[in-house]
């Protein structure tokens, strides 16, 4: 049965902006890579934005450091694998996403870390009807995303490395450093081609983080992707990401009020950095991230509150549930510290008033 493009929930990077990577690739005319659907110069300008010769707007994709998506391309272009690292909700997966997309046309080459994994799922897997009926031989190999890449010049991906047992970690080794996939059920091996590299993201405030060996470590080239440096950038990409999960989630046309953004925001870093704005108050931190994906989240929970229950209209009684759940992680010690807040910062402030009873009622 044929897909329907439009009901997609989550379309693919390269199928959402599929226009403006149409549009970059026909004025690029910058040196490319082998295999690079665009140069490293109309990489970063995909990701960052701006507008084209021809008047195309390209929108933004990462609001942070230019110098940083620099480096990460960079890197693509050489012989390292690039290491995306940084708290949960930094834009690791939404920039490896998009690099991906852009260099290869294609993001879905992609492997999901977990703690139970096994070294099959970065090399290859066989096709039992096959293998029992034939043996051994290429027609039973069945491809790994890592392997794909490597065969066709691809970008692959790799999430949660750091989530991915030690001795599965080391199968990337030989794969990084010789370019080659061994498959010595067939005595053969699989030499990668031009163009091929790996993202690889790692979270380094998992509990469950398996740290990398030196030897894996020496080939990735690490970028560290930082939380937003001000008050304005994290509302700035606050509100960008949640107009656009607002309009394939079909919630109404209502954009949520800057001001309640703002709240949330302020909130979230206050609690982050361990005080207030100002300086003035010190703070306990919860155990939470509070992260701009986190607070993304928070108001798109809150906006589908006020569109199915409320006057359709984003207010702090939609809010409240949801910075209460990404705030409580721990219900023992992360509610002492929520309650303290509410009562030393939120309750001071006047023009807060509605949000502070909406969150007492909360708890």
């Amino acid at each position: 049965m044929k897909k329907n493009k439009t009901q997609t929930l989550r379309p693919h990077a390269e199928d959402a902006y599929a226009a403006e990577l149409k549009a970059i690739a026909k004025i690029d005319d910058k040196p490319r890579p082998t295999n690079w659907n665009l140069s490293p110069w109309a990489v970063v300008t995909y990701l960052l934005g701006g507008k084209l010769e021809d008047g195309t707007e390209i929108e933004p994709k990462y609001f942070g450091n230019r110098r940083l998506i620099e480096v990460a391309v960079a890197t693509l272009a050489t012989d390292r694998a690039l290491l995306l690292i940084g708290i949960p909700g930094t834009a690791k997966t939404w920039v490896s996403e998009h690099l991906a997309a852009a260099i290869s046309g294609n993001s879905t080459l992609l492997v999901q870390g977990t703690a139970g994994m096994n070294e099959d799922a970065l090399r290859y897997q066989w096709n039992y009807a096959q293998l029992l009926s034939k043996g051994p031989s290429e027609s039973a190999l069945v491809a790994s995303p890592l392997m794909s890449a490597m065969q066709n010049g691809k970008i692959a991906r790799l999430e949660e490395l750091t989530r991915i047992p030690s001795d599965v970690q080391d199968t990337l080794i030989t794969i990084l450093s010789e370019k080659l996939l061994p498959v010595p059920e067939l005595n053969m091996e699989i030499q990668a081609q031009r163009g091929f590299n790996l993202i690889a993201t790692a979270n380094d405030r998992d509990k469950g983080v398996n740290e990398l060996s030196s030897a894996l470590r020496r080939r990735f080239n690490t970028v560290v992707m930082p939380l937003p440096s001000t008050m304005e950038e994290e509302v700035n990409i606050v509100k960008t990401r949640v107009d656009k999960i607002g309009v394939s989630l079909e919630l109404p046309a209502t954009a949520a009020p800057v001001k309640e953004i703002q709240r949330l925001v302020t909130i979230f870093r206050e609690l982050r950095s361990g005080k207030t704005e100002d300086g003035r108050t010190k703070l306990k931190s919860p155990s939470a991230t509070l992260s701009t994906a986190e607070a993304i989240s928070v108001i798109n929970s809150g906006q589908a509150l006020a569109a199915h229950f409320g006057d359709g209209t984003l207010k702090a009684n939609d809010l409240a549930a949801g910075i209460t759940g990404a705030i409580v992680k721990d219900p023992v010690q992360d509610k002492v510290i929520w309650q303290e807040y509410l009562e030393t910062v939120v309750k001071e402030r006047k023009e807060w008033k509605d949000l502070y009873r909406a969150c007492k009622e909360m708890i």
